[in-house]
């Protein structure tokens, strides 16, 4: 809306009027140029645009959603393709993805703000606040599962003792999932070494209930969406009527693109159990870059990289991979599940992340988040 100045009705106060109308027109003029700092080019609109459309012709990917934050901001975001081929609905920023693993950052940063208020102890054995897990031949701690290194294993390769990979079986509470895995041995003494482990952050949603003394959703819609304003992300309701939500796609051996298998993920939610679009994690990223859910203290314990006493070095920190590309470091995540693929990645130096959401499984949504961020920080020409 304009601003309108009333014109003065003295000549003693006509000096002040040209005053008042130069500093609004400074006021106005400087917006501007925030405003232009705070958004991409129309050619690096194109260039993304370009990349985008490529990779999903390249890998018959139907759908997908994609945001920009640049200088701490939400500054580009859309939708590509089909949300629903059937339907022929269009995917937009605003369509709703399985997020996969990108709900574990999510987790993590509940988990450490639950720290920074002093109602969680990092270290403290896990049955503290959640004795439904039964003691093991070691102690584990909240902070060793938030960085894989709690010794509880991951889904079984054979699927033996797992859900079955098409199964719509809900699980009503985290105390009835860690039925799954809590009586199994652990593969590893905590701390010593690195294992992959989404039940591990069921075990650490259980933790946070008790923590916290809410059911994990509430907890995280309450704290950490409503705070970054996330206003769509949930939990993934497979049984639940819930608008936008994309449809799900995988692509069998012969390349024909087939709807993929059922999934009711109720039994890893903190894990990989949440929905999004590419809008609400965009307005993630840029929360955690301007220290609306977490203090930056804190974020850098959460981005600190948890090193195993035994074997290779980690490369992820507190649910946060944390890397160098490009001559940059970065933190964040990829995920995936049955008809999704998700990668969302920042460079904390410069301000600026990258949301892929695909409604396909197995296509590598983290290359092309690697080559929208190359474009955004004008990278292209550098190596990783």
């Amino acid at each position: 809306m304009p601003v309108k100045i009333k014109r003065p009705s003295s000549k003693a106060t006509a000096l002040q009027y040209l005053v008042l109308r130069l500093f609004v027109a400074l006021l106005v003029a400087a917006a501007a140029v925030s405003a232009q700092q705070k958004s991409l080019s129309p050619e690096k609109r194109l260039e993304i645009e370009k990349a985008v459309l490529s990779f999903m012709s390249a890998n018959s990917v139907p759908g997908i959603g994609a945001a920009v934050v640049f200088d701490g901001e939400p500054v580009w975001s859309a939708g590509f393709g089909m949300a629903d081929l059937e339907d022929s609905a269009p995917a937009t920023s605003a369509t709703l993805f399985r997020l996969g693993s990108l709900s574990k950052p999510i987790t993590a940063t509940a988990i450490l703000q639950l720290w920074e208020r002093g109602k969680l102890d990092l270290d403290a054995p896990v049955q503290k606040y959640c004795p439904a897990f039964p003691q093991k031949e070691w102690p584990i701690t909240s902070r060793e599962l938030l960085g894989h290194l709690g010794g509880i294993r991951h889904y079984n390769a054979d699927g033996k003792g797992d859900i079955p990979e098409d199964s719509a079986r809900h699980f009503a509470s985290m105390e009835e999932s860690l039925r799954i895995f809590a009586a199994d041995p652990l593969v590893a003494k905590p701390g010593t070494g690195f294992h992959y482990s989404t039940y591990g952050y069921t075990l650490l949603g259980c933790v946070l209930e008790a923590a916290a003394s809410q059911k994990y959703v509430d907890y995280v819609r309450e704290n950490i969406f409503k705070a970054a304003g996330m206003a769509q992300t949930q939990a993934d309701d497979f049984f639940a009527v819930i608008p936008h939500r994309t449809r799900w796609y995988h692509k069998d051996k012969s390349g024909i693109v087939r709807n993929a298998g059922v999934l009711d993920s109720s039994y890893k939610i903190p894990g990989g159990g949440l929905i999004s679009s590419a809008d609400d994690m965009a307005r993630f990223e840029a929360a955690i870059l301007a220290g609306k859910v977490l203090k930056r203290t804190t974020r850098d314990v959460m981005w600190t990289v948890l090193e195993p006493t035994e074997g290779k070095p980690s490369r992820y920190a507190l649910g946060w991979f944390i890397a160098e590309k490009f001559g940059l470091r970065t933190a964040g995540h990829t995920g995936g599940q049955q008809g999704t693929d998700t990668t969302f990645l920042t460079a904390p130096e410069r301000r600026a992340g990258v949301v892929v959401l695909a409604n396909m499984d197995d296509v590598n949504t983290s290359l092309l988040a690697d080559e929208i961020l190359q474009i955004v920080l004008d990278l292209k020409d550098k190596t990783r």
